[in-house]
């Protein structure tokens, strides 16, 4: 493993950022079941409204931010996987060590950079 802070360490930063990440994500599926509530017993047509974004820009945005943030969760259970078997560390298409600077950076990166870059 090329982390300089060792596999243990990694474990507990990347077990630190997926505690964080899974708060993030019940955030915000409270906030898009406020929006669902609001939809269904708004019958006004908020399309039309000008003091602001509409329901459905508002179920769009969380929607994204919601998406992004259980891709996160899911590459962090991952990283955690990895940890735990010893590929830490290593990238998945070369197998060639990952720079700690870039783990440090991207703590769930699973490729190096020229290999991020080929994918990219």
């Amino acid at each position: 493993m090329s982390n300089e802070h060792g596999e243990h360490g990694a474990a507990d930063a990347l077990a630190r950022r997926r505690t964080e990440a899974a708060a993030r994500v019940e955030q915000l599926r409270h906030e898009l079941r406020a929006v669902q509530s609001a939809r269904s017993t708004n019958s006004d047509d908020d399309e039309h409204d000008p003091e602001g974004a509409t329901m459905s820009q508002a179920w769009s945005q969380v929607s994204g931010v919601l998406d992004s943030a259980l891709r996160e969760l899911d590459e962090l259970d991952t990283a955690l996987e990895r940890v735990a078997t010893g590929d830490y560390g290593i990238c998945r298409r070369c197998g060639r060590a990952i720079d700690p600077a870039r783990l440090d950076a991207r703590p769930a990166a699973a490729l190096c950079i020229d290999c991020a870059r080929l994918a990219g």
